[in-house]
């Protein structure tokens, strides 16, 4: 679990940093709300310290947020307070089973899928989890759109202890991977991002 033990060390620093892009944040925020009803019940993977999750907290809908890290969902869960339809989970993506498979309404997939091990695989159970009908929200590092060699940069950075492990993927690959899973309807709304972040929303049939 190195790459817990690596959020759990920053957790701290992580909850105190402030949106990089509040525009682009804010327009996701917004386009997630869209998608979800007061009767969803929609889980955030990666959750981090659960912002995301708080956020949405008022659309009615029943959320639930889960991350690797347990320093993260402490603080996520500090930050719930009196909140009662959020639930913060500890543990892996592939180990996770709180949930039955076609019982989730949505899923939102924030800065996730570029640290996963398998991606295939893990978009596989995201889909697998959905209902008929079902919405996946993801916002991704896409870094095989920069032209600045980042596979060994950060190769380096992570023997060095100072990131985790991430995945150089192109939005065309990231793309194919999501329809490869079984997803349709594929969108790419404009989120004010920058060119090596992808923001799709995608449909279970």
């Amino acid at each position: 679990m190195a790459d817990a033990t690596f959020w759990d060390g920053i957790a701290e620093k992580y909850a105190k940093q402030p949106v990089a892009n509040v525009e682009s944040f804010e327009r996701k925020i917004a386009l997630t709300r869209e998608l979800m009803s007061p009767n969803d019940v929609v889980l955030s993977v990666g959750c981090g310290t659960g912002s995301l999750s708080l956020r949405l907290a008022d659309t009615g809908a029943e959320l639930h947020g889960l991350d690797v890290s347990k320093e993260m969902i402490r603080i996520a869960r500090g930050k719930a307070g009196e909140v009662s339809n959020v639930t913060f989970h500890v543990g892996a993506f592939e180990d996770f089973t709180v949930l039955e498979p076609g019982s989730v309404s949505g899923i939102c997939a924030y800065s996730i899928l570029h640290l996963v091990g398998d991606r295939a695989a893990t978009l596989q159970k995201m889909y697998r989890l959905l209902a008929p009908g079902g919405f996946l929200v993801t916002s991704t590092a896409v870094l095989g759109e920069s032209f600045v060699p980042y596979t060994p940069v950060l190769a380096m950075m992570r023997w060095l202890g100072k990131a985790p492990s991430v995945s150089v993927v192109s939005k065309k690959t990231l793309r194919a991977e999501i329809h490869a899973a079984g997803f349709a309807d594929i969108q790419e709304p404009d989120v004010a991002t920058n060119a090596t972040t992808a923001f799709m929303i995608a449909r279970k049939p």
